[in-house]
């Protein structure tokens, strides 16, 4: 099989995006994910997709999978480096097209980048939901968190310093109190004031990350609904920053970068 290997922010993904023939399902399933994963056995990434068909006036469906090998609902990072692998397996620079996924179908749109390698995608995330309940780490104030749904569950809670949260310790303790476990953004207002963000993500299924494109949304609404941003909010992660744009629904605007293409036995 032939995939490639992209990241958002260092976020990475690998795509299987070409016609691979009568690969069975079962096949790319768990076990497959977690083995390819790896990032001492396997090639390493937070996670694999999967393109095929279109579903629902779709062109395209995005089936992906966490590193640990379960099936996530959306990745906003993830569905843009879809997007680039299409675009350069097309061989095209500027691609539009609507993806579905398990969260939803998302409208995705696939710019030249500002560096080699590169692309600029931009994807409309659909609208911000409350999030499931569940119960919180009994250090978490209840009125500096809250849960929104971006297609797949987040926890959003609000500190004064990222660097002094142990994210180590926090996201599991998060994700133990919600029955199918959760996304874990810990934020907080950029020292510098304005509509910016600081933002460490603990991911559902792979843990620490460098960045997490909805999570970075999810981010961007609570922080709006608490009064501390506007609605054009720059979140800034580890791996780098991303812009999003809220509305009736959000658009998530970042980098995506083409790693390299992978040959990987059938």
């Amino acid at each position: 099989m032939r995939l490639s290997k992209h990241h958002g922010l260092g976020n990475d993904f690998l795509v299987l995006a070409g016609d691979e023939g009568p690969v069975a399902d079962d096949r790319l399933g768990a076990t497959f994910t977690r083995a390819l994963c790896d990032r001492r056995r396997g090639v390493g990434a937070d996670g694999f997709i999967r393109v095929g068909p279109g579903t629902g006036g779709a062109e395209v469906t995005m089936v992906l999978r966490n590193a640990d090998g379960s099936r996530a609902e959306m990745s906003g990072n993830g569905i843009r480096c879809l997007g680039q692998a299409l675009a350069r397996g097309r061989g095209i620079g500027e691609l539009d097209l609507d993806v579905a996924t398990d969260g939803g179908v998302r409208r995705l749109r696939v710019r030249p980048g500002r560096a080699p390698h590169q692309a600029w995608v931009d994807v409309d995330m659909g609208p911000a939901r409350p999030g499931p309940e569940g119960a919180l780490p009994a250090e978490t104030d209840p009125g500096r968190a809250v849960t929104v749904d971006l297609g797949n569950p987040h926890l959003v809670v609000l500190v004064d310093d990222v660097a002094a949260v142990d994210l180590a310790v926090l996201g599991p303790a998060c994700q133990a109190g919600f029955p199918v476990g959760i996304n874990v953004e810990v934020v907080a207002p950029a020292a510098e004031g304005g509509d910016a963000l600081d933002l460490v993500v603990w991911e559902r299924g792979v843990g620490p990350t460098l960045a997490c494109g909805t999570g970075a949304c999810a981010a961007a609404q609570a922080a709006h609904d608490w009064g501390l941003v506007g609605t054009h909010v720059a979140v800034r992660m580890p791996g780098g920053e991303v812009e999003v744009t809220l509305g009736a629904t959000i658009v998530l605007a970042g980098p995506t970068t083409y790693v390299a293409d992978v040959e990987v036995p059938a």
